[in-house]
């Protein structure tokens, strides 16, 4: 395989590439050879309607003769005024308020950043400096965003972010390894909102703008739910200390796991009433028909402005782009219409159920510590010890092993490493979040296919010593 011209990831060699693909399946080309995959991750968690769809090409095409480039700062356009308003209509009454469209989520959370200095200068509050967030997240890869994350990303260009003192880091939620042995759910969750409030006194909460938690977390930790309770005591101490929640649902939101039939992870989570005061989603918006991602701001925010400037500081050249956003406007009429976040929610929870009872409640001796998910989004992590939870080392990469097990198995997923630590690295674990189309047969294939990638693992463990069957 010859280099690759292309700048990004593995720059010594050509990656694989994509020659056809139909719903949930794919045709990849890889040293010379074809391979037919099974997509259990869809790029990213991006896809929602999987290749090919004939409707969306309508849309696209319909799209691209009612749609023309203007500059946001000068002349709008209505495309994106009705995506806005149908993200304000299907989501919990009094939710949202506006919403800004851009181009990647690493964007939208730099945007949010900006919008939050902002509101509070609108309010002539200077002193709001500092952006909260977690260990072990994963926001974007601009630096601001790079700023509020924590992995080894981030540890990478540390000397080239924002001032780290400004932007405070809460511990992890990861019941997995960080709850207790006899500690209840609720008295782990306390732990965690009693640290949160702790680092807020000692923060200072007079200077602190915000609060910022991916609600499922993804590619930084794999797919952890928070415990009960935890979520609505966190928008609690906001409101206490009159800090802006901010939920990043960039790669769990729109749609993958909501429970309503609707748009927001959150809702599994938060109480009656409770909202975000922004919002950053992408991903399966545009479910990788075309590059949209998207601020949603709570009516708070909207209203300072309002009575403030009227206006927001700086714009993007492509910043609600009426093609972007009409497509991606056709797109979740369609997933709404045919019911797909309902389907992606009961068959991605089946096959988070399928997977533990393979796996976790069968008694079996395996690599296996822990499944853990929600609707269509869910994780695998690897140990090489099931009752102490060690780990397997760092240089044997399993997490990216098990994806290249998967892949010869016919089964694409995301392979990741850093779980238990992700500054070091240590910790593996496996990305599962397949389209919204996939049906209840795909699932128990996909389910198939990773136990037949986790035997070959194991056995190639076992033969480096690794591991003891």
């Amino acid at each position: 395989m010859s280099d690759s011209v292309v700048f990004q990831s593995i720059v010594s060699k050509k990656p694989p590439h994509v020659t056809k693909a139909k719903g949930v399946y794919m045709t990849v080309e890889k040293d010379g050879k074809t391979y037919e995959l099974l997509d259990g991750v869809t790029g990213a968690a991006v896809g929602a309607l999987g290749a090919g769809d004939e409707e969306v090409y309508e849309i696209i095409n319909d799209a691209a003769k009612k749609s023309f480039y203007t500059y946001p700062s000068l002349i709008g356009n209505q495309h994106s005024e009705d995506l806005a308003q149908f993200y304000i209509d299907n989501s919990p009454k009094g939710a949202f308020a506006s919403a800004l469209w851009c181009c990647s989520g690493s964007e939208s959370n730099e945007n949010a950043m900006k919008i939050i200095r902002q509101y509070w200068l609108e309010k002539g509050n200077t002193k709001k400096i500092k952006f909260l967030s977690r260990h072990t997240s994963y926001h974007g890869f601009t630096l601001g965003a790079l700023s509020i994350s924590s992995n080894g990303r981030a540890e990478t260009f540390k000397d080239s972010l924002i001032d780290q003192s400004k932007c405070p880091k809460m511990p992890v939620c990861y019941p997995y390894r960080n709850q207790k042995d006899g500690q209840t759910e609720e008295e782990y969750t306390q732990q965690l909102l009693d640290a949160a409030e702790k680092l807020i006194i000692e923060s200072d909460p007079e200077t602190i703008a915000s609060m910022t938690v991916e609600t499922l977390p993804g590619s930084s930790l794999g797919t952890v739910p928070p415990p009960k309770g935890y979520l609505p005591g966190l928008r609690r101490l906001c409101d206490k200390y009159d800090i802006l929640f901010h939920l990043d649902e960039v790669m769990c939101g729109t749609g993958r796991s909501n429970p309503n039939g609707g748009l927001n992870c959150w809702e599994n989570f938060l109480e009656p009433g409770q909202f975000p005061d922004i919002q950053t989603v992408g991903k399966t918006l545009g479910s990788g028909y075309v590059t949209i991602a998207g601020v949603l701001v709570g009516p708070k925010i909207k209203a300072a402005y309002d009575a403030g400037s009227g206006s927001i500081v700086g714009s993007h050249t492509y910043a609600s782009h009426g093609f972007n956003c009409a497509v991606a406007l056709g797109i979740q009429k369609k997933i709404l219409r045919e019911g797909l976040t309902k389907n992606i929610f009961e068959n991605g929870n089946k096959m988070g159920a399928l997977l533990k009872a393979k796996f976790l409640e069968s008694g079996e001796n395996n690599i296996v510590g822990d499944v853990r998910g929600i609707g269509g989004f869910w994780s695998i992590e690897f140990v090489k010890n099931k009752k102490t939870k060690e780990i397997l080392d760092k240089s044997l990469d399993v997490g990216h092993k098990m994806q290249d097990f998967c892949f010869s198995r016919g089964l694409n997923v995301m392979g990741m490493q850093g779980c238990k630590d992700n500054i070091k690295g240590e910790g593996d674990f496996i990305l599962l979040a397949p389209a919204f189309i996939v049906t209840e047969e795909d699932v128990e294939e996909i389910v198939k296919r990773v136990s037949l990638a986790i035997e070959d693992c194991t056995e190639w463990l076992v033969s480096e010593g690794a591991f003891t069957k």
